[in-house]
């Protein structure tokens, strides 16, 4: 912090104003206070004299100041900060640019009888980098006797460009903008009808426009974009009038200013007196992407077929760009149409790397998919983006990407197993059948709400735990023997495992397209007439017939064997010779009604019931004896 000595027009008194810009003195267009300041209020009205430069700037009063800090008396720059911005269109102050484009000091001309002396103290300035001006300026104050002190180091927030090592400066030039701050309210109003999953981002679209300073700028000053279809007329001294605006005819758009004539005019008339210029600039990236919707659904190409597409229904984004891309598709719907775009927001997170970092190009942390897709297979990566949540960050793991090929792998197998039965599928009638089918009657129901929230990762994660934990570790292995028997019950038996792989195949399709369309094609296409699982419909409560209850129940009995053998030290499938399960009374016929595909699967020639009250309805105990063959 650097405190200056300032005077006071038309007397010796003297002020003293911190600044960490003494860069800026020679920019300096105002002095200000907070209106309550008993140290200051004697000077609003009057003007101040700048140090080194006699520059006479006007005091004024404003209750954005903090009288606590530094002297209470602030140096109004063009422009230091964006609080300068405000001030001096608030008071309509002058404007002294002090820092070019290129970031350095550039000339500047001073007013009054002390002009000429001002420019000469400024001449050592100017074409210095920023850092180095101020250095210099630090030291032209400290040989004039306006220094007051050394400076002392402060520590407070400055903004910095997010993609440099620089503070952001503030610079003069003609843009484009649209009004946006004047429609707070409404903007606030259309977030708050937007369904955002997860719903706390909401907040965000809404702190961020309550927070919002300026209007949107949408021009920008580079050579790839969409150009801004306007010429400004030439007069006749050949000075540019940009307040004489000749806009493009809307049937000829595109066009390009810089190569295209405006309408009635010619090629030769461009730079020439009473002719015209085109407009160097292009759109802002936000300004052509936040029509997206309307783009897709045809808008002024197709009306009739935009009228049935938009709004849309749904916009999948990241939460960095909810104040940028989401932000302006609103601002954008709302004044074409006065509608939202869509009707729900699904807001992700960042890919992270192992150092919790956003992966990014610019950070070098990313990796391709190709090589992955290559090793892995496409389903296993599809596989470790389902598994990201929705609004969270997720840490790219190649582990996960090996827990979705085996995945992938298992359901392949799992099919083949299933198509391999000698018998046809038929009524589903065993007890143990239905009971499978009343728990995946559960999950259609737990992954369709879960899909219907929006909830990918929830409703994979609950398929996937039905797939290894109820169909391939324990159903099929209960009902393989019975259904290659041929006796009555393998109908059954294939019947149900037929119905559960096609839900579970639909089920899976939407993360996993490749596998499940490759089983589809294997024999569902025929039997279906759907030629892809992509146009099948979603599997339904209604496709399956169930019993309640049982399969939790055979699940624990079965547990109970595998539990028995493995702390035997010996393999699941060793023989027993005598196999009892002990089993609440109330679950006595339950269990007996799956009796003989347990001890099928138990490798028993017969299992026997008895009972214990100490149990609960879902506990299952065993009495075993392994084979002494």
């Amino acid at each position: 912090m650097h405190a200056l000595a300032f005077g006071v027009e038309g007397s010796e008194d003297k002020v003293n104003v911190a600044t960490t810009r003494p860069e800026l003195l020679a920019a300096c267009v105002g002095l200000t206070a907070h209106p309550d300041d008993d140290r200051y209020k004697k000077l609003f009205g009057r003007r101040g004299v700048t140090p080194v430069f006699g520059m006479p700037v006007p005091f004024f009063p404003s209750a954005k100041v903090d009288p606590e800090k530094g002297t209470g008396l602030v140096m109004v720059c063009t422009f230091g900060d964006q609080t300068d911005v405000e001030w001096w269109q608030e008071q309509k102050l002058a404007t002294r640019q002090a820092i070019g484009r290129n970031g350095r000091m550039q000339p500047l001309s001073f007013e009054g009888s002390l002009a000429s002396e001002a420019a000469e103290m400024y001449a050592p300035l100017v074409d210095l980098p920023i850092k180095k001006a101020r250095a210099k300026m630090v030291e032209i104050l400290r040989e004039t006797g306006a220094l007051i002190g050394e400076p002392a180091p402060i520590e407070h927030s400055v903004k910095f460009y997010e993609r440099g090592e620089d503070p952001l400066e503030f610079i003069p030039t003609r843009q484009w903008f649209v009004r946006v701050l004047d429609k707070k309210d409404r903007l606030i109003s259309q977030g708050e009808k937007l369904d955002w999953t997860p719903e706390f981002m909401g907040a965000r679209f809404k702190s961020w426009t309550e927070n919002l300073q300026f209007d949107w700028c949408v021009s920008r000053q580079r050579y790839f974009g969409v150009a801004i279809p306007v010429w400004y007329q030439v007069d006749a001294d050949g000075a540019i009038d940009f307040n004489k605006i000749i806009r493009a005819d809307l049937s000829k758009l595109p066009v390009d200013p810089t190569s295209d004539p405006p309408p009635g005019y010619s090629a030769e008339q461009r730079g020439a007196p009473n002719g015209f210029v085109g407009d160097p600039d292009v759109f802002d990236t936000w300004f052509t992407s936040s029509v997206s919707p309307q783009i897709n659904s045809g808008w002024t190409l197709d009306p009739e077929q935009h009228k049935k597409l938009f709004p849309f229904d749904m916009r999948p984004q990241a939460h960095e760009i909810i104040r940028t891309w989401a932000f302006y598709t609103v601002v954008k719907s709302m004044l074409h149409e006065n509608s939202l775009p869509w009707e729900h927001v699904l807001i992700s997170g960042w890919v992270i790397d192992p150092n919790k970092q956003k992966m990014s190009k610019s950070k070098g942390n990313i990796l391709t998919p190709g090589e992955l897709i290559e090793r892995y297979g496409s389903d296993a990566l599809r596989y470790w983006a389902g598994n990201a949540r929705l609004g969270v960050d997720t840490a790219f793991d190649e582990n996960v990407l090996k827990v979705g090929k085996r995945l992938a792998t298992k359901i392949f197998n799992a099919a083949k197993f299933v198509y391999q039965q000698p018998g046809e599928p038929g009524e589903v009638t065993e007890e143990l059948d239905r009971a499978f089918l009343h728990e995946l009657a559960q999950l259609v129901k737990r992954a369709t709400a879960a899909y219907d929230r929006f909830d990918y990762s929830g409703a994979l994660s609950e398929t996937e735990a039905f797939f290894w934990g109820v169909f391939t570790d324990n159903y099929i292995e209960l009902v393989k023997d019975r259904a290659k028997s041929g006796g009555p019950g393998a109908a059954s038996a294939v019947g149900a495992l037929n119905i559960g792989l096609s839900v579970l195949l639909r089920l899976f399709a939407p993360v996993l397209p490749f596998i499940t369309e490759d089983v589809w094609s294997w024999k569902l296409r025929d039997e279906t007439g759907v030629p892809s699982i992509h146009r099948a419909l979603w599997p339904s409560v209604d496709e399956v017939k169930s019993r309640d209850g049982l399969m939790d129940l055979t699940i624990a009995a079965i547990t109970a064997v595998r539990k028995f053998k493995a702390d035997a030290k010996v393999s699941v499938m060793a023989a027993l010779d005598d196999l009892e399960f002990v089993v609440h009374p109330s679950a006595v016929e339950s269990i007996k009604s799956v009796l003989s595909d347990l001890a099928a699967s138990s490798r028993v020639a017969e299992a026997r019931v008895t009972t214990s009250d100490v149990l609960g309805p879902m506990e299952v105990q065993v009495n075993a004896k392994l084979s002494s063959t």
